[in-house]
């Protein structure tokens, strides 16, 4: 097992710098998964860039270092499977930056950048998977039915993280609203009950009851009682104010 008593101390010292602004400043699409007893092997999550066959899917990569690193470049591989022209079903990384094109001024970000963008844009001229550079190559609409077949069995699902706090506003909007329906309700209930549902004429205020005895409210005019009042009551009102 790798160990970073395989690395040089000046190339450790290096690499930690780089490890600490990934994980301060990562690159997007980019999650660099580190253990600080190995620096030899880097794991990294890459998510499907939107619009690709890989959208919706992270697939988990590594590189792994030399002993004479940065004069060499790292090799790359990908842990999950993935259908594309340039990764092998080994895994394995086919990229220019990774051979012929490698430079020991290149850092950790700029391969891992290099790597999504290969997800965005294959080379099929350079297919290690010979399958998909052909499909790529003669038809692409079989190639990405193919891509996306394979991200959805093996790729990572990314994790949706619901809105703070948007359930229990919405079940606040909608108490309030079903309040507002339940006090109207029983507004129109109660001035229907009291006031009679049939009211035909819009210049004839509606009927009350008061005591027991019909009244009408006439446009301009006092309150009218119609029909007798209890003597008995009234002499009893008398009597009352006589008192005062």
């Amino acid at each position: 097992m790798a160990t970073n008593e395989n690395l040089p101390p000046n190339v450790i010292r290096q690499l930690a710098k780089e490890l600490k602004n990934l994980d301060d400043s990562p690159p997007e699409g980019i999650k660099v998964i580190v253990n600080d007893d190995d620096f030899a092997t880097i794991f990294a999550d890459i998510e499907g860039p939107s619009g690709t066959p890989y959208e919706n899917g992270i697939f988990r990569m590594k590189l792994i270092l030399s002993r004479d690193f940065p004069h060499s470049p790292p090799k790359g591989f990908f842990t999950t499977k993935i259908f594309h022209p340039n990764i092998a079903t080994s895994g394995e990384i086919c990229v220019n930056t990774l051979k012929k094109d490698w430079n020991p001024s290149l850092g950790l970000r700029h391969v891992l950048l290099v790597v999504r963008c290969l997800l965005i844009e294959p080379f099929p001229e350079s297919a290690l998977n010979e399958q998909a550079g052909k499909l790529l190559l003669e038809n692409y609409e079989e190639y990405a039915r193919h891509a996306r077949l394979f991200t959805g069995i093996h790729a990572l699902k990314p994790k949706n993280k619901p809105k703070i706090g948007a359930i229990s506003e919405s079940n606040t909007a909608l108490n309030r609203d079903q309040s507002n329906t339940v006090l109207n309700e029983i507004s129109t209930s109660s001035a229907s009950k009291a006031f009679g549902s049939n009211l035909q004429d819009q210049n004839t205020a509606p009927s009350a009851v008061l005591g027991g005895t019909s009244a009408v409210v006439k446009k301009d005019g006092p309150l009218t009682v119609k029909g007798p009042v209890d003597k008995k009551k009234m002499d009893a009102r008398k009597k009352s104010l006589k008192r005062l």
